[in-house]
Order: structure tokens, then C-alpha cells, then sequence
């Protein structure tokens, strides 16, 4: 093996240890007890307690923040979806002198730090009277994935080969059935990810949550960030375990997107 990639390897495993590291450390940790944690040497062979993940699913908070994050995240995604990839496609194949306008608003969207976001919103819903109800962050996050999908769908959309598109309009088809029956299942690859991508974002979204909900419609990153305390009493194993839980539901979305892609990619193969 030559010098050049030997280190070309070595640095791809360092950045993938780099990566995975700390969440193995985590869902470690998240089994053991506090006295474990903190102890000055890290502690590799313990015996594992399920009473952190107890703790954090026992509490009501808990689950009224996951239905709120659920809502919250699958209607705006849906949303966002619905409205973001015809968009995107309009974009890629119809372009006119305004696109490259559109493009770059829909992209300065995520440019912007969700507090010069969340504080104008928090005001339009105190007196609109929606404050802290599930239709703001709805609403609100839908502006977050319509900018992510419209963002990662047009490219997606212009690698669609023009020349499928003219043949099943010579077939016959119209705009509406080129869209649904020709670009959309050809791109669907790379627009599961962008639709993943977008869920993964809002699920995780805590900022702007933080300032539009106070009881009521409180998410679960605001929930799990409220199991610690301040002082020198931080509960690192329901901390750790608060994190895992949080971290399954993407990690599913993004599973079963996968499954449904291979499974529907092998039935073409076939």
C-alpha cells in the first residue's frame, strides 16, 4: 500500500472514529449508574441498570413531548413535502430568469439563525393567539423543510434525463403524469434523503421551540433538556438516556425510508 493511501485511509477512520465515538460513549453511559460516570477513570466494564431509561420514559412530560414532536415534525415534513417537490421540479425543468432568485431565497432561509426566525414568529403567534399550540410549530416548521426540500430537490430533479420525459409525453402523458410516474419515481432516491434530512432538522430543532412553546406544546428535545438540573448533581445517566430515546426516531424514519427504497429498487431489478 503506497504512502498516500495509507494516509488517505487513516484519516477516513479517524473522521469515522471521530463520528461514532461519541455516541457509542453515550448510549454507554446511558446504562450506567452516576457513579460510574463520573468517575475520574472512565469505566468500561460495569454493571448495567435500565433505571435511567425507566426515569425518562415514566415521566408524562416525556410523552406528551413525543406527540408533540411527532405532530410537529411529521405535519411539517408532510407539508413541506407536498408543497416543496412540485416546486423543486417546476424549478429544475421550467427555469426562467427568477429561478436562480428563488433558489438562493429558499437557501438564505437556512442561513438565517432560527433566533432571527423564532423572535418575529413568537410575536405574529402572541397575537394571532397561537402561541404554544401545535399549529405554530407547524406552521413554523414548514418554512424550515419547504426551504430543505426545494433546496436538495432541484438538483435531485435536473439529473432526471430530459429525454424520458419527452418520450412518455410522445406516449401520451401529460405534465401531471410525467411528474408523478416519470420524474418523481426516478429521483426518488435522493428526495428520501432530502425528506429524511428535513425530519431530522425539526426533530431536532430546540431553539426555536424553546421560544414558541412553554407547556403545552413543548417538543421533546424541551422536555429532555429539562431532566437535568443545574449544580453539581447533573443527572448524566438520565441525561445520556434522554439522548438515546431522542435519537430513535429519526434513526427509524431514516431505517424504514432505507427498506422501502432497496425493497422497491430490487422489485425493479427483478
Amino acid at each position: 500500500m503506497s504512502p498516500s493511501r495509507f494516509l488517505g485511509k487513516s484519516v477516513l477512520y479517524l473522521a469515522a472514529f471521530s463520528a461514532i465515538f461519541p455516541m457509542v460513549w453515550t448510549a454507554i453511559n446511558a446504562f450506567k449508574n452516576r457513579v460510574d460516570i463520573v468517575t475520574p477513570t472512565p469505566l468500561f466494564i460495569f454493571t448495567p441498570t435500565l433505571d435511567n431509561f425507566a426515569y425518562v420514559l415514566g415521566r408524562d412530560s416525556v410523552a406528551a413531548g413525543l406527540v408533540n414532536s411527532v405532530i410537529a415534525a411529521g405535519g411539517s415534513v408532510l407539508i413541506g413535502a407536498l408543497l416543496g417537490l412540485p416546486a423543486a421540479y417546476a424549478i429544475a425543468r421550467y427555469p426562467n430568469r427568477w429561478s436562480a432568485d428563488i433558489q438562493f431565497f429558499v437557501l438564505s432561509l437556512r442561513f438565517l439563525p432560527p433566533v432571527a426566525v423564532a423572535i418575529p414568529l413568537m410575536v405574529i403567534w402572541l397575537d394571532l393567539g397561537f402561541y404554544d399550540t401545535r399549529l405554530s410549530l407547524i406552521v413554523t416548521y414548514t418554512l424550515l423543510t419547504l426551504a430543505t426540500v426545494i433546496w436538495l430537490g432541484v438538483p435531485a430533479f435536473a439529473r432526471v434525463p430530459k429525454e424520458v420525459e419527452e418520450a412518455a409525453r410522445v406516449d401520451g402523458y401529460g405534465p401531471y403524469a410525467v411528474f408523478f410516474l416519470i420524474a418523481l419515481p426516478i429521483a426518488s432516491r435522493s428526495l428520501i434523503g432530502a425528506v429524511a434530512f428535513a425530519f431530522v432538522l425539526v426533530w431536532n430543532e430546540f431553539l426555536i421551540a424553546l421560544m414558541l412553546t412553554t407547556s403545552d406544546a413543548k417538543t421533546l428535545p424541551i422536555v429532555a433538556s429539562e431532566l437535568t438540573q443545574l449544580g453539581r448533581d447533573v443527572p448524566w445517566g438520565i441525561l445520556n438516556a434522554s439522548v438515546v430515546l431522542l435519537s430513535i426516531p429519526p434513526l427509524l424514519l431514516i431505517g424504514i425510508l432505507s427498506g422501502l427504497l432497496n425493497n422497491a429498487f430490487r422489485r425493479k431489478s427483478n
